[in-house]
């Protein structure tokens, strides 16, 4: 391949804001608004089902079919639109077809029953859960409906890997009005004036935050860095992963943006390595802003400079918390220490440092270019703007979702959501990755903002949130997350290190049935010590889980202890397994799933299991089709 020369990277960069105007006009110009474009959903969830074979079979489908002049089809690959548990995703545009489920041999049906006679395809349309209402356009669908999408504005639309298609849609266009139009001391003030939090989980006021680290820089004297958290370690949780994957050039700006109103040159991407698609559109994009003059030496011809580099993080849980994450990136063990100093006047390597998650920094550019009025009056007073979740768990519409704050938990489950398969509402809704609580259904009301979450007893967190119906058991759903943060403590702390397996060894005896009603209290007890005295916010907020659960679900708890049931028929140890003869057919389904072996009966007679050899795996109860295998 051919080497780019020096002169001909130099005549690619834009030297000026005007540049970059009419680079966009350009674009702009040459693009028709009115052209069928296929958009093909490329994001993690999707390819995982096989739409890159999707859109290969699209292309094919189209050349072959030899449209009309007029038509103009032409495929475009996007990252998450958001709907993952529909994908593979196609979406025609203008028209906005939307078409879930799609396989490589329904190209061909869409491309003549669309594209040439204008006809939606009926069986790839979503279907109501509730209505079994076939909708054709995506923005009828209630899971788009009743969002509010901000940051998420251009994911689904552009190609992430092309940075004239986030140009052309107005991306860079913050950065220039904080360049040319702005003063650092102005960014910071309309960052500040917008109310916005961080989304990383503490809330904490982002410019606040800014002005902390500029103070300590100008007090002693040393550079400021800025770095993004996109580790997003809790189980369920994707936002960060997906606005990466879908539109990095929009973390860049934001970055650049708050690099230049804190006076930083250098800037660091926390990204764990789990996410190799997001790895590569960063550096993709990294490279093409690099290349038009938007990142690195003079940006925009303004004496500006910036550089930012990427450190993978290698999955350990707790480097998500500022203090471990500060040392990975120092080449050290993610491991806490203390904060005698908060991280914006002494961070890494002892410098003021900013660290705000990715969904943050995306905020930044529509905050420049609209005005923090404008962002302010998204949301409610004290949590302003918008903010994206992973919808998870026991709810018809899985996915990521962007609300406005303040919406009401059980309008994001129910409408939004498209409530729960075969009930009539959730038990309860678990906020806040594995360090939240667990809300319930008569809390539903509750609004969706930082203070209101904190006072159920939860967290906003990053936006993890898991449905659960009245199969899951409160006993078992707290010790999951507490397995799950007792392995990924860095055990530098004797609370953390001591009191989560303590609390682990109340709540498997519970699950057992053994124990008494005076444990609970101990529990209780024990849990918010380990609150109280652990060193960081992981080990400070892992008791949440079981103190919300004891808090609004103690019944569940005493009647494991009292009369050795689990109500949801989850723990092991407390259920049996039979198996209804009114209702079986005698098909023997159950009989070839059970790994015992254990089930016996005559083909088209009712069965019956034996008990004494039964593991309860439930294994007959997810094969069985009649509803005959009932849990006691």
């Amino acid at each position: 391949m051919a080497q780019v020369s020096a002169a001909e990277k130099r005549s690619k960069r834009l030297e000026s804001v005007e540049e970059l105007h009419q680079f966009r006009e350009r674009l702009v110009s040459q693009r028709d608004p009115d052209r069928t474009r296929v958009i093909v959903c490329l994001g993690t969830g999707c390819r995982a089902n096989g739409s890159p074979k999707v859109a290969k079979a699209m292309r094919e489908a189209i050349a072959a079919a030899n449209l009309d002049a007029s038509v103009v089809p032409e495929i475009k690959t996007t990252g998450c639109p958001g709907f993952c548990s529909r994908g593979p995703l196609v979406i025609i545009e203008p028209s906005g077809i939307f078409y879930q489920h799609v396989k490589p041999e329904d190209a061909q049906e869409i491309v003549q029953t669309t594209l040439v006679e204008g006809k939606p395809v009926e069986r790839l349309l979503y279907k109501d859960p509730k209505t079994n209402e076939a909708i054709v356009h995506q923005d009828d669908i209630p899971f788009y409906k009743y969002q509010q999408k901000i940051v998420m504005r251009h994911i689904g639309h552009i190609d992430p890997q092309d940075i004239q298609d986030c140009i052309a849609a107005g991306g860079y266009s913050g950065l220039a009005k904080a360049l040319t139009g702005m003063s650092p001391e102005e960014v910071v003030a309309e960052v500040t004036a917008s109310g916005l939090r961080g989304r990383g989980g503490a809330g904490f006021p982002t410019g606040r935050k800014w002005q902390t680290a500029i103070r300590a820089a100008e007090k002693k004297k040393e550079p400021i860095y800025v770095v993004v958290n996109g580790d997003e370690g809790d189980p369920g949780a994707f936002m960060d992963c997906a606005l990466m994957e879908g539109d990095p050039h929009a973390l860049l700006e934001g970055l650049i943006i708050g690099a230049y109103a804190m006076g930083s040159h250098q800037g660091f991407l926390y990204v764990r390595t789990e996410y190799p698609l997001a790895i590569e559109h960063l550096n993709i994009a990294m490279a093409q802003a690099r290349e038009l003059g938007l990142l690195g030496e003079n940006i925009l011809g303004t004496g500006f400079s910036f550089e930012v580099q990427i450190n993978r993080g290698a999955g350990a849980f707790v480097c998500g918390e500022s203090t471990a994450l500060f040392t990975s990136i120092e080449g050290r063990a993610g491991e806490p220490r203390p904060k005698y100093v908060r991280s914006a006047e002494e961070g890494l390597w002892g410098k003021p440092t900013v660290l705000n998650n990715v969904e943050t920094w995306c905020n930044i550019p529509l905050i420049i270019e609209k005005g923090a009025d404008w962002y302010a009056k998204l949301g409610v007073p004290h949590s302003t703007g918008t903010k994206v979740f992973s919808l998870v768990g026991k709810v018809n519409n899985v996915g990521l979702v962007e609300i406005p704050m303040g919406m009401p938990l059980e309008d994001l489950i129910e409408k939004i959501g498209g409530g729960v398969p075969g009930q009539e509402h959730f038990k309860a809704v678990q906020t806040g990755g594995p360090s939240g609580g667990c809300i319930p259904h008569e809390l539903g009301h509750t609004p969706v903002d930082y203070d209101s979450l904190t006072k159920a007893g939860s967290m906003m967190g990053s936006g993890g949130m898991i449905v659960m119906d009245d199969k899951d058991c409160v006993v078992d759903v707290a010790r999951y997350f507490l397995r799950f943060l007792e392995e990924e403590s860095c055990g530098k702390c004797l609370p953390c290190r001591l009191g989560l397996k303590s609390m682990l060894h109340f709540l498997d005896a519970f699950a057992r049935g053994e124990g008494s009603v005076d444990d609970i209290t101990d529990l209780e007890s024990l849990a918010k010590a380990v609150q109280d005295g652990s060193l960081c916010a992981l080990g400070g907020s892992a008791p949440n889980p079981v103190l919300t659960t004891l808090r609004y679900f103690r019944d569940e708890y005493e009647a494991h202890i009292r009369d050795h049931k689990c109500p949801a028929g989850v723990c092991k140890d407390l259920i049996t397994y039979r198996i209804d003869p009114e209702a079986c057919t005698g098909c023997g389904t159950c009989a070839r799933s059970c790994p015992q072996q254990c089930i016996t009966g005559e083909k088209k007679k009712p069965h019956t299991i034996d008990a004494t050899r039964c593991i309860r795996c439930g294994m007959c109860l997810e094969s069985c089709k009649f509803g005959a295998v009932i849990v006691e």
